[in-house]
């Protein structure tokens, strides 16, 4: 007979040399959070030990969700309206992030290098920096994400750039044309991260090409956290890529009571959102919108987060505003969509099967934008122009014209065909058990 005491462990040693310590690391808005906090479930329904690396101000929502916390700076508050408005400005609201970004790179290199060590696994996010050179000086297994096509800059698959959202018209004439504008924006950005290039030298790492852009790749595994049906996967992809699907983070928050009285009350509104960020900066948004659905004769919702948005005290009786319910409980219940296009925001209201209004305001949103009119399931208005003269026929037309829903309905279905957090979680085994041989 075998020996019990040998099969036990045998079975121990099996399991402890399958499961790992990954840690995941991210910045950003609620938009960057939920992926992570999503992937981190997976990872941790396999029986992986998983540490989520982030803004201080994230600490309960990620201890919330069971996942061990570790603070790395900068620290944010999407409570913080002057930044927001900051960063959110179309023309160089991204070079600001990563200059800040850039000019704080050795803080956050030194607050993620400890646990980094410890890790069998890495993950970073595009713009995690630091995390990406304590990998690379670590020689660590490592995975990367890119949560947006437009992270590719692909010439192939041009991206629309919110500086200059007309520079994708000339991309359209091939994909020569694409790189006339691509390269030279590329050579462009290599002053904003002149300090990651300075520690990247005195780390003594070769160079991995530009962090913005090819040096954010793993050679290893590239994480696409996107479906192939928004982002179709293109020639100069690296070739580690995997495009696994969007990985939705499915938040507990309960729908307001309200809310869930309105909903109930009558027709299926419009819901109206700018998500964890651009809400900080929505000007008029609120109050063009609240004009464009009283002409309309349409039910809305309008989330406006914790600020005032300049809405009047008395709301009509079709209209209700409140801070914040979860995008996918309310997004499936719409009639429409209006939000700033955020990739989560994006895939939020693309699994809902709903037409949708995207108001661009910066980084990828614009991109997302143009994305969401070649598929068909609603259009695009950059922010800038959002009033209410010209929400009101978009609108209209978004909800009156079939077309839209039953492309909504389409794409959804493929969308729910997907399981982003399987197939990423997969792909990181995959990576763990070569390293492992």
């Amino acid at each position: 007979m075998p020996d019990p005491s040998g099969l036990l462990r045998a079975m121990f040693h099996f399991l402890y040399s399958n499961l790992s310590r990954i840690l995941l690391s991210t910045f950003g808005s609620f938009g960057d959070l939920y992926p992570f906090l999503a992937l981190g479930a997976e990872l941790r329904k396999r029986g992986h030990a998983v540490l989520l690396a982030t803004s201080e101000s994230y600490r309960s929502k990620i201890e919330a969700e069971g996942l061990q916390f570790h603070a790395v700076r900068p620290d944010v508050s999407m409570e913080d309206r002057e930044m927001l408005a900051y960063v959110m400005d179309a023309k160089r609201g991204t070079e600001r992030i990563v200059r800040y970004l850039a000019s704080i790179v050795r803080d956050s290199y030194h607050d993620v290098s400890a646990p980094a060590a410890e890790a069998d696994l890495i993950v970073t996010h595009p713009i995690t920096y630091g995390t990406v050179l304590a990998a690379r000086k670590l020689r660590k297994p490592w995975a990367s994400t890119v949560l947006a096509p437009i992270s590719f800059f692909s010439p192939h698959d041009p991206p629309m750039v919110s500086p200059a959202p007309w520079l994708h018209r000339v991309s359209m004439w091939g994909t020569g044309f694409a790189k006339l504008w691509m390269e030279p924006s590329k050579r462009h950005t290599l002053r904003w991260i002149r300090p990651i290039v300075q520690l990247e030298k005195e780390l003594s790492l070769s160079s991995n090409g530009n962090p913005l852009f090819e040096g954010q790749h793993s050679p290893s595994l590239v994480l696409a956290l996107f479906s192939r049906h928004f982002g179709p996967p293109q020639v100069d992809w690296p070739s580690s890529t995997v495009t696994a699907g969007f990985p939705f983070f499915e938040d507990r928050c309960a729908m307001p009571e309200e809310l869930e009285r309105f909903l109930n009350a009558g027709p299926a509104p419009v819901v109206f959102t700018l998500g964890s960020s651009a809400v900080g900066a929505a000007r008029n948004f609120y109050t063009d919108s609240l004009r464009a659905v009283e002409r309309l004769g349409v039910r809305a919702v309008l989330l406006t987060g914790s600020h005032p948005q300049g809405l009047p005290d008395r709301l009509p009786d079709s209209v209700i505003a409140v801070p914040y319910a979860p995008h996918a409980q309310v997004f499936a219940r719409a009639s429409a969509i209006v939000h700033q296009g955020g990739v989560g925001t994006t895939a939020q209201a693309l699994r809902s099967g709903h037409p949708m209004l995207v108001v661009p305001f910066a980084h990828d949103q614009y991109d997302n934008g143009e994305r969401i009119h070649r598929l068909g399931v609603g259009e695009w208005l950059a922010e800038p122009k959002y009033t209410s003269d010209r929400v009101e026929p978009l609108l209209a037309r978004i909800l009156t014209n079939v077309s839209y829903s039953q492309s909504a309905l389409a794409f959804a279905k493929s969308i729910r065909d997907e399981n982003g957090c399987a197939a990423a979680a997969d792909a990181m085994d995959r990576l763990l058990n070569s390293c492992r041989a």
